[in-house]
């Protein structure tokens, strides 16, 4: 694609304008799904800037760092692109690309950082991408398109996967009869990426102490915001955040087993 007067251009002569705001729609027909609202979008904006997850980003940057052969950043269901913005802090020379169905999310994607484009997809089906365009893909939980992730990726390039783990927000859980993570996550992460290998996972735990405006603002930016219309909580609370860390590299190209050193 090229880039002229403020839309895409392909070479069999579609054309896909940039939206004011920044972004640009390559859903290809009607998405299955809007992804999530201004509301949770907003929601997760506030949460993130305070700090409380810069644990897990600073573990994406240090595995980005570690990982990053060159080329292009995806962030697959990025968001309002608050991950990739520091990955590519943390990467001076790359490029970065947000990928989400929604709209508000990306309103903010296309603003999170000078390197990095912004646009509309749906991240079950065909990613807007070349094969072989990104040295990395962030799925920071987000979606996992397996087949996708492997075509896009170029050989020595790395997926990074964050997922929660069994007890994330336990205390919030049990409290408020949010929705649970299912114990079989694991299972279904690993069936999800048939064909990479496992190279490297880390365990990621913090106690966060939150405000009750802190804790249900926590609440409306996850899926549980779709399910809780209003929540009473403490004007205080501790709450565990646990996640697990996991960078996977393609199996029919990787000369470390599953699970080796990193």
């Amino acid at each position: 694609m090229t880039v002229s007067a403020g839309a895409l251009r392909c070479t069999r002569g579609h054309s896909f304008d940039r939206a004011r705001q920044g972004y640009v729609n390559l859903a290809a027909g009607r998405a299955p799904h809007s992804g999530d609202t201004a509301e949770m979008v907003a929601a997760r904006a506030e949460f993130l800037a305070a700090g409380h997850y810069d644990f897990i980003t600073t573990a994406l940057c240090e595995a980005a760092r570690k990982a990053y052969p060159g080329g292009l950043v995806v962030d697959a269901g990025a968001g309002t692109g608050h991950h990739l913005a520091a990955v590519l802090d943390a990467l001076p020379t790359a490029h970065g690309l947000a990928l989400d169905a929604s709209k508000p999310a990306l309103r903010r994607a296309a603003r999170a950082h000078p390197r990095a484009g912004a646009a509309v997809c749906d991240t079950w089906g065909r990613l807007p991408l070349a094969d072989s365009a990104a040295g990395l893909v962030l799925d920071v939980f987000a979606p996992r398109n397996g087949p996708e992730f492997r075509r896009v990726l170029r050989p020595g390039g790395a997926l990074l996967v964050v997922t929660p783990e069994a007890d994330h927000l336990a205390e919030l859980v049990s409290r408020l009869g949010l929705l649970r993570v299912d114990p079989d996550k694991a299972e279904r992460v690993a069936a999800s990426l048939d064909g990479f290998a496992l190279a490297n996972e880390t365990a990621l735990r913090r106690t966060l102490t939150l405000s009750g405006a802190e804790a249900r603002t926590l609440v409306a930016m996850g899926p549980s915001a779709w399910h809780t219309a209003r929540v009473t909580v403490p004007d205080r609370i501790t709450v565990t955040a646990s996640v697990r860390l996991a960078v996977y590299v393609d199996r029919s190209i990787s000369s470390q087993p599953a699970g080796g050193s990193w």
